[in-house]
């Protein structure tokens, strides 16, 4: 059964710096693009961030551009969202997903 499981939140001061990961289980994802999405309290799904199969493009929503980098690590079918300069409006549940399958999220609190 594919599988990807997030990692890497946390509680975080403004102005901090987090890195959630997603490694992928039961399947490679070495060949699909990947993807960050959020979800604050009472909103809906927001996306945040894509990642190509091969890494070479890459893509942010407004809200993160130049402070949020996805990266992926093909070999160990790992991707990470390295997020810096948090501000609390950042705070939510953030999820990775590839295709059809989407991981159980992790918590990323921003504030003081």
């Amino acid at each position: 059964e594919v599988q990807l499981v997030e990692s890497g939140g946390g509680l975080v001061q403004p102005g901090g710096s987090l890195r959630p990961s997603c490694a992928a289980s039961g399947g490679t994802f070495s060949n699909y693009g990947m993807s960050w999405g959020r979800q604050a309290p009472g909103k809906g799904l927001e996306w945040v961030s894509g990642i190509s199969g091969d890494g070479g493009t890459t893509s942010y929503a407004d809200s993160v551009k130049g402070r949020f980098t996805i990266s992926r690590n093909k070999t160990n079918n790992i991707a990470y969202l390295q997020m810096a300069s948090l501000k609390p409006e950042d705070t939510a549940v953030y999820y990775c997903r590839s295709g059809s399958v989407r991981g159980q999220g992790t918590q990323v609190t921003v504030s003081s």
